[in-house]
């Protein structure tokens, strides 16, 4: 969790803030609110790893 990661299928770049089980990632967007779910993890790339992104956010 905390990772920035870009979502090939949303076509959205967010940061993971949950995983529930191994089949639902939960993401929210890298600026403002909301938030979405990947049930295909096989299709989040790592962008910024979450130890990068402690400065950054």
């Amino acid at each position: 969790m905390g990772d920035l990661v870009d979502d090939e299928i949303s076509g959205r770049r967010g940061v993971v803030t949950d995983v529930r089980g191994d089949a639902v990632w939960v993401l929210r967007p890298e600026c403002g609110p909301g938030q979405w779910m990947s049930r295909q993890p096989m299709s989040l790339t790592v962008v910024t790893p979450r130890e990068e992104m402690r400065g950054r956010l």
